[in-house]
């Protein structure tokens, strides 16, 4: 497989960084309307409102915008996760993973079109899990959250619950909100979620109490 396309640079400082939030956010909007083929670094600066050497100072291509996009999604669910894990949910694994589940599901609600376009159309401008930052930072949150509920959890191979929660998450997720999304009320689906996942990780522990 060919090595993704990568920024040209990392913005260090707080007026550059901005500079780059505007450049992808300007990027997942033109995307959205117009899709990969109409999208162009020229559009991208103008819809920015910076010059199209400002966007190249980053971006070398239109590619690397997009996986950008993806790690810019990766990093959103973990600070979503890591938001809802320290503020208040019901006690439990299950409430702790309702908690997630609610509001991955929430993130993806707010651009369903935009997910539609990364996910389905261009999957491979997103980076392997081992390569990604985010990724690896969802992966070791979702493992300490097994870890921490042990005595509550079935599987006693952990690294393959903590796989099986997120596959099973990002799949249904995706399957629930990128058009034309799931053919059921939102909050059913939200609560099959929870339920597969608790039925997984807790099921015979819950059957056997």
């Amino acid at each position: 497989m060919p090595a993704l396309p990568q920024p040209r640079r990392i913005p260090r400082q707080s007026r550059s960084r901005a500079l780059v939030d505007a450049v992808l956010e300007a990027t997942a909007r033109v995307l959205t309307e117009r899709g990969y083929a109409g999208t162009n670094t020229n559009l991208v600066a103008d819809r920015a409102g910076v010059s199209v050497g400002s966007v190249y100072q980053y971006f070398p291509n239109k590619d690397s915008l997009l996986t950008a996009l993806h790690e810019r999604h990766a990093m959103e669910m973990h600070a979503a996760m890591e938001t809802v894990l320290a503020g208040s949910h019901p006690p439990g694994l299950r409430g702790k993973l309702a908690a997630v589940v609610h509001a991955w599901l929430a993130a993806h609600q707010v651009a369903p079109e935009l997910h539609r376009v990364l996910e389905k159309e261009f999957p491979f401008f997103d980076a392997p899990p081992d390569q990604s930052p985010a990724d690896q930072g969802i992966r070791r949150r979702i493992r300490q959250l097994l870890e921490d509920h042990r005595d509550e959890i079935v599987p006693a191979d952990r690294d393959l619950a903590t796989w099986m929660v997120l596959q099973t998450m990002e799949s249904l997720i995706h399957a629930a909100v990128i058009p034309p999304g799931a053919p059921h009320p939102a909050r059913q689906v939200e609560q099959a979620i929870i339920d597969m996942l608790d039925g997984y990780l807790c099921g015979q522990q819950r059957r056997t109490d």
